[in-house]
């Protein structure tokens, strides 16, 4: 995964990467994952298909990111394998895989808007994400 935290004065917040949009995506799942404390889950015994919708890339994003949390709290898992399968600026469709989580509760309250911004690189894609704790 291709993903820096970078400093933030009250919540936490990383830098990241992707060859391409869904590269992009599935790597800031890893990452939220990552500062959250998760390592890999194990033997994946859930798998999850979602589709999300955003006005544009960064809503899309911060969609995909809320929506990883939601269905973690709902349904006790966590997820530490992701898969895009379709994707534009405004629609994704993904599986995403892991296990029951137990008595395991997430740190991170949402992904925000607060200084959100997806850039197209030379390399590809990057984005700067701020997670409310």
């Amino acid at each position: 995964m291709d993903f820096e935290e970078i400093e933030h004065t009250a919540d936490r917040a990383f830098r990241v990467r992707g060859r391409s949009l869904p590269k992009l995506l599935e790597n800031a799942a890893y990452a939220m994952g990552a500062l959250d404390g998760l390592g890999p889950a194990g033997k994946s015994s859930v798998m999850r298909e979602t589709e999300v919708e955003g006005v544009d890339r960064e809503t899309l994003l911060v969609n995909w990111l809320n929506e990883i949390l939601y269905l973690e709290e709902t349904h006790c898992e966590v997820y530490d394998r992701f898969h895009i399968l379709e994707v534009s600026d405004t629609h994704l469709r993904a599986q995403f895989y892991g296990c029951t989580s137990g008595d395991r509760v997430t740190h991170i309250k949402a992904a925000t808007f607060h200084n959100l911004q997806v850039k197209q690189t030379p390399e590809g894609f990057e984005a700067t994400v701020v997670l409310d704790v």
